[in-house]
């Protein structure tokens, strides 16, 4: 279960009895994991400004919250071709982030705790602002690539009247630069094979004989040339369109062609340098992917040994693109600064609950899925003392609690906040 449960009460004497109970009660009925979760002392300041750092922090716990899981999807959305990997991705300092949550600690290079809360507080909001707005900017070049290729890709995918013929003919396919000559491209469908062969040379005057081939076919139809003389297209084409053969209006024009297959190989170079990741040992991907580059090259097409995929991989053999490093990084510091942020709300709730000197434990409950309601009971059995109105509230759950609005918020007798570690859900 990725859910924890973040809780504190009181560390006097009789509360800590309290605590050693609850980790006997809950490790003998395995209702949980728990384990201490060390906050260091921070100042305190006025009891109002407490009380205004508490409704901050919560707006922060939900904003940072919120930007973890849009770089985690930014990430799926990269990682297109490895979704399964995508969660051994999601790293919080190098572990993964039970490990990091489960051995919290402060970082006080970061955050010192000699200054004021508020301060620590303004510095992890200022970060994730940050990150997100560094995060819609990536996130929008990268989409604009990616949108720009589907496009173009498109036409590679519809049938022979529609898709970009820039992969398909070549230049000794046509009769150029011919002042009385031309060759036009007729789209014939599978059926009439036979019956193209045998009329196109009639279908009009000064068509040259046996001048037809076929370049290319669909699952519907085939590509074929012919050529004639420039005078007679016209009438071509009218009789080609009675017979169910359709001309394509297609000019072969090198320049223009070229230009094009160079706009799909850069669009798909672009996307596909946001991320790459070597699966096998170095001699031996260096050895197969070079060999795809030098095909794609030979091929001049845009197969799966595509000149983009050879390109880009042997530029980044050894690396990882550099948005996904980037949110792979990001993510890592947000994740750090969100739990940092549940520290400091642990605090503060804690100091203004308990009041003070501060003085409470802070504890981490991973619960056993099967026995969440067990649990929470267990919980309110054994800290009715800190908050009896709170106790009975949550064994009735229409009761309200006079002189507290808490709207949909959960309340009970100890400091408790949720931390759901299901970031891509």
């Amino acid at each position: 279960m990725s859910e924890f449960w973040l809780i504190s009460a009181p560390g006097d004497k009789t509360n800590l009895q309290a605590w050693e109970r609850m980790n006997t009660v809950t490790s003998k009925s395995n209702l949980s994991s728990n384990s201490k979760f060390h906050i260091p002392d921070l100042k305190v300041g006025t009891l109002d400004a407490l009380v205004g750092q508490s409704d901050e922090l919560g707006k922060l716990d939900s904003f940072a919250e919120s930007v973890i899981k849009k770089i985690a999807q930014c990430i799926g959305e990269v990682m297109e071709d490895s979704k399964d990997k995508v969660q051994e991705n999601l790293l919080a300092c190098g572990v993964d982030l039970i490990s990091y949550l489960t051995r919290f600690e402060w970082d006080m290079a970061k955050y010192p705790t000699k200054q004021p809360l508020k301060n620590i507080s303004d510095a992890l909001a200022k970060q994730v602002t940050q990150i997100e707005a560094d995060l819609k900017t990536r996130a929008a070049a990268y989409n604009s690539i990616k949108g720009n290729l589907e496009n173009l890709e498109k036409k590679t995918a519809g049938n022979l009247m529609t898709r970009t013929l820039a992969d398909i003919v070549h230049k000794e396919d046509f009769v150029l630069n011919s002042e009385y000559l031309i060759t036009l491209l007729v789209v014939v469908p599978k059926s009439s094979y036979m019956q193209w062969q045998k009329t196109y040379e009639s279908l009009s005057d000064m068509v040259v004989p046996r001048s037809t081939k076929m370049i290319t076919e669909d699952a519907e139809a085939g590509l074929f040339t012919v050529t004639l003389f420039r005078k007679v297209m016209d009438d071509f084409k009218a009789k080609a369109r009675e017979n169910r053969f359709m001309v394509r209006e297609f000019y072969f024009d090198e320049k223009e062609l070229k230009c094009e297959k160079e706009e799909l190989i850069k669009l798909a170079s672009d996307k596909k340098q946001q991320y790459f990741l070597v699966n096998c040992e170095p001699l031996t991907a260096c050895l197969r992917i070079s060999s795809a580059a030098h095909d794609g090259f030979r091929s001049g097409s845009l197969g799966a040994a595509s000149h983009s995929e050879g390109i880009t991989v042997l530029l980044f053999l050894f690396s990882q693109g550099p948005l996904l490093r980037w949110l792979k990084v990001n993510f890592s510091e947000a994740f750090v600064a969100w739990i940092h942020v549940k520290a400091l709300r642990v605090f503060v709730e804690s100091v203004l609950r308990y009041g003070l000197p501060v003085n409470f434990q802070a504890m981490l409950l991973q619960p056993n899925k099967k026995s969440v309601k067990r649990l929470r009971d267990v919980l309110n059995t054994i800290f009715k003392h800190l908050d009896e109105v709170a106790a009975a509230s949550t064994m009735e759950p229409g009761m309200d609690i006079p002189g507290l609005q808490l709207s949909n918020q959960e309340y009970y007798p100890y400091v408790y906040f949720k931390i759901d570690l299901s970031i891509l859900d």
